[in-house]
């Protein structure tokens, strides 16, 4: 017996709706190479999408096509995040930190045929441009583009009509997004997200034992967007009507803790590394930012020390929580939030537990095994991860 129930597709489109419909007066705030601070409505963002959709599509992108982003966190990727999914074309970020080589298997390995970079790393590009089949180059800036046959993002998008925008009829099992992960052994390989996993990853972000994303939240992914799209971040958050604010290349301690303080930031997300870089400037500074509207730092990416978590808390009074996952996981697996049986224990029993990576996010399974097979969850038996779920890949 089947359900009574609509046949809903789970898509990147829906987002897009709900942010138009409820979200316009929401902000996203982008930190620029120069420094300079530029303002957008989720309003603007969704008809600049939208524009942008149009563009692709009077270039030639077809459902399917992959369509490459070389970028760091702003306005125009995050409008790139949108644009490229609803037109049944595939985003693919790539990682500007990858030796040129690498960027070249990848992009050739994946079919670019259409890229999207910051006009700050077109000199990466000019690197491995000669080696690679793309067609069509845009260049995202205030004003650039239009020499060594590159297109002006500005200038497309404003020659293009919003009222030509359709979102295509996708499957939610289509592929939206595409990450290529370094972490195996050998040359790089391609993970291809779903526009279903995608979503549910959004709504297990907003998920109290999740991110625990909200619409009154600020969210600054200092993770970058070509990382395993930014952890989801942008896509939850404008599920979630949250505010955005991206820190583009300026990801100094000084610059993120001045972001932080300016834009009221609630919730902030990126690698140890980095937060071991600002617990050391608040530790040098401890008055000069005012960070009490941040409720969340998030981290992940790596194994965060127990006192990076207890410095934090203890000298300055900011929570971190500890987070894993996988390109091959969409990418979060499991949050370590502090369950309520330890609400009573030694704080150093708190910070120790803390410091691990969590349990699964729900949706998402894990066991081990060993050669002789499953081994127990007991804390102590060793065996290989192995994971399932709506957003695991089941290949390369």
């Amino acid at each position: 017996m089947k359900a009574l129930i609509m046949d809903y597709p789970l898509t990147i489109s829906a987002i897009v709706r709900r942010a138009e419909a409820l979200f316009g007066h929401k902000q996203v705030t982008s930190r620029l190479p120069d420094k300079s601070i530029c303002r957008h409505s989720y309003a603007d963002v969704i008809d600049r999408a939208k524009r942008l959709a149009v563009a692709l599509r009077g270039l030639g992108v077809q459902p399917g096509d992959r369509v490459a982003t070389l970028g760091w966190n702003h306005h125009q990727h995050l409008e790139a995040y949108f644009a490229i999914p609803t037109i049944g074309a595939v985003l693919h970020t790539l990682n500007l930190r990858l030796h040129p080589d690498d960027l070249t298997y990848i992009v050739n390995d994946a079919g670019d045929h259409v890229l999207l970079v910051d006009e700050s790393l077109l000199p990466l590009f000019e690197q491995f441009r000669s080696t690679v089949d793309i067609d069509r180059v845009i260049v995202m800036a205030r004003n650039g583009g239009d020499a060594n046959g590159t297109h002006d993002y500005e200038a497309l998008i404003a020659d293009a009509d919003p009222a030509r925008y359709q979102a295509a009829e996708c499957s939610e099992n289509d592929a939206a997004a595409m990450c290529y992960t370094s972490g195996t052994t050998g040359r790089p390989k391609g993970v291809v997200h779903s526009h279903r996993a995608i979503m549910l990853h959004s709504l297990m972000s907003g998920m109290v034992d999740g991110l625990a994303i909200g619409e009154r939240e600020t969210v600054m992914p200092v993770v970058p967007m070509f990382h395993v799209n930014a952890w989801g971040l942008p896509f939850s958050s404008v599920m979630s009507g949250a505010n955005l604010v991206l820190p583009g290349p300026c990801l100094d301690a000084a610059s993120l803790l001045e972001l932080c303080d300016r834009e009221r930031v609630t919730f902030a997300a990126g690698v140890p590394t980095v937060w071991l870089g600002v617990l050391a400037a608040l530790d040098s500074k401890p008055s000069a930012y005012n960070l009490t509207c941040l409720r969340t730092i998030m981290t992940g990416g790596a194994a965060a020390p127990v006192s990076l978590i207890q410095s934090f808390e203890q000298r300055h009074g900011l929570r971190v929580v500890h987070a894993w996952g996988m390109t091959e996981a969409a990418p979060v697996g499991s949050v370590c939030w502090a369950p309520s049986d330890l609400d009573n224990v030694p704080a150093g029993e708190r910070y120790a537990h803390r410091a691990k990576q969590g349990p699964p996010v729900p949706l998402m399974e894990f066991r081990a095994r060993s050669e002789q097979g499953l081994v127990p969850w007991d804390g102590q038996a060793m065996g290989e991860l192995e994971m399932g779920g709506p957003g695991v890949a089941n290949a390369y």
